[in-house]
């Protein structure tokens, strides 16, 4: 293909190599060429941080990035998070405290605090919010939000556990795929 560029990117454990624009976003990279429709696009000007993901272990927005900046990167998506069925505990704890009510920014969120988590296991209120600043939900008021974050920090500091949750019911794929993909 005439100007294309091959990225190959290490999406959620898997290696991707595909042809892509010089000029393609990240964010429509994941969407739109790898169907991982979780990570969001919400306001197409870096505000609201829908669109999170980690790239080489680090929350960043995904509409800043191009697919060509991410060649040789490891990439993970909100997809990404949950292992064997089993939701993240940051996905528990957003589930468990009512953390979501449209959905929308929820896996912004959850990429975003998984990360503020594995900078500062322990975070203050504070810190939490001062740590989601570049997220917004339209929605919530924030509390069960910071609520959330901060009961995933007790189960286990980081954000992980030592022990697997049992399978949630099939109602809950929103917290792994992001609702309103």
């Amino acid at each position: 293909m005439s100007g294309t560029v091959r990225v190959r990117v290490n999406v959620n454990g898997e290696t991707r190599e595909n042809e892509v624009e010089p000029r393609l976003l990240l964010v429509h990279y994941l969407r739109d060429v790898l169907g991982l429709t979780g990570t969001h696009v919400g306001c197409d000007t870096s505000n609201c941080g829908a669109c999170t993901v980690h790239l080489n272990g680090d929350a960043v927005k995904s509409c800043t990035v191009l697919a060509v900046q991410a060649d040789g990167a490891e990439v993970t998506t909100i997809e990404g998070l949950s292992s064997g069925g089993d939701l993240h505990p940051m996905q528990e704890a957003f589930w468990a405290n009512h953390g979501l009510q449209c959905g929308y920014c929820t896996p912004g969120m959850i990429m975003s605090a998984t990360d503020l988590l594995r900078r500062n296991p322990n975070p203050s209120e504070e810190d939490v919010r001062k740590g989601l600043e570049g997220n917004l939900c339209r929605c919530t008021g924030y509390h069960n939000i910071v609520k959330a974050v901060l009961d995933a920090a007790q189960t286990g500091g980081d954000g992980s556990v030592d022990e697997p949750a049992p399978p949630k019911p099939e109602a809950r794929e929103e917290m792994t795929k992001g609702v309103g993909a």
